[in-house]
């Protein structure tokens, strides 16, 4: 008989679950069956996106043929380097310029208008699959400021040129060239600003050095509004060797700077062979850009004005190389 005050008495006596048995909680899971999938919880992300689907589809979109269940956009692998294309003007070019895309997405409820209609039939034409996902997701992949429009296109590393390629095909088209080459311009905003400009006023190309500029990513592709679709941008592997070159085939290297031997009004080479050779918006040209340049022109401005952005720059010499060259 145990002793009174014993701290063991009774203990084989006690009543309700001991530790280790699965107890309470092994008992009230019991009958419930087997927890459900992911997309079959109404609450869960992956059930509103199969929901998102059911919906397109009974709107008279395709389902989109995949083993992964859902409509969730791929993530991207390691090693992955593929680009993301946002905002209608961009994507329409894109498919309009039949880049070879590997997916388009398009928002919940996106607003229908005549871009978007044209961009699903061009899509659908050419097999390239349509996923509907929330504007949350196109904002994941749109980046910290982009701004997607309710669409967005998957498209491969951009494919650069040669510049002796360029110059020579542009010759064979029996045109006078007018490039534009960039010096140390490492915003990639300002580079799709400078290839819309250059797209519009007549340009044929843009010049990036191998190192120390900006490439076509997906910031470039969206500032440019389609225009990287169709305008090409070439590598230079030396600047300044690329265009020594294009002086010995006639071109004329013409520099932007604040303060040029010859205000850009007063230019009289507009009708000849160009590449304008745009710095960078904080150091301008470097040493041996600037001497290999046949003129530096500078761009009138207010005092009270210190500089210009490198894409404004190009935009107002591109003009004005346009608008003589239209007089003569």
């Amino acid at each position: 008989m145990a002793k009174p005050g014993n701290p063991s008495a009774g203990r084989g006596k006690k009543k309700g679950p001991t530790k280790g048995s699965g107890g309470k909680n092994r008992r009230s899971l019991e009958g419930r069956g087997p927890t459900p999938k992911a997309e079959d919880r109404a609450w869960h992300p992956a059930g509103k996106r199969k929901a998102a689907q059911e919906r397109f589809i009974a709107a008279g979109g395709k389902p989109r043929s995949s083993s992964g269940g859902g409509n969730r956009a791929p993530k991207a692998k390691a090693g992955d380097d593929t680009e993301t294309v946002t905002g209608r003007n961009s994507v329409l070019e894109a498919l309009r310029a039949k880049i070879p895309a590997t997916a388009f997405y398009i928002a919940q409820r996106v607003e229908m208008d005549d871009r978007v209609k044209e961009m699903l039939s061009i899509a659908t034409h050419r097999g390239i699959p349509v996923l509907e996902v929330t504007r949350q997701e196109l904002d994941r992949m749109a980046g910290f400021d982009g701004v997607h429009q309710g669409v967005a296109l998957k498209v491969p590393p951009y494919e650069y040129g040669h510049p002796q390629d360029l110059l020579e095909q542009i010759i064979e088209r029996g045109q006078a060239p007018l490039l534009v080459a960039l010096d140390g311009v490492t915003d990639p905003r300002n580079l799709g600003a400078i290839i819309r400009s250059t797209a519009a006023f007549g340009g044929q190309g843009i010049i990036i050095p191998q190192r120390r500029s900006a490439g076509v990513n997906s910031a470039a592709w969206k500032t440019s509004a389609g225009a990287a679709a169709r305008l090409p941008v070439v590598i230079a592997p030396n600047l300044t060797t690329t265009l020594k070159e294009f002086k010995k085939q006639g071109v004329f290297v013409l520099g932007l700077d604040g303060g040029g031997d010859i205000s850009l009004p007063a230019l009289d080479l507009a009708d000849r062979p160009i590449v304008v050779v745009v710095g960078s918006e904080g150091k301008g040209l470097s040493r041996l850009v600037t001497e290999t340049c046949d003129q530096i022109v500078s761009i009138p401005i207010s005092a009270a004005t210190e500089s210009l952005n490198a894409g404004i720059a190009a935009s107002v010499a591109l003009y004005q190389v346009a608008t003589l060259r239209a007089q003569r």
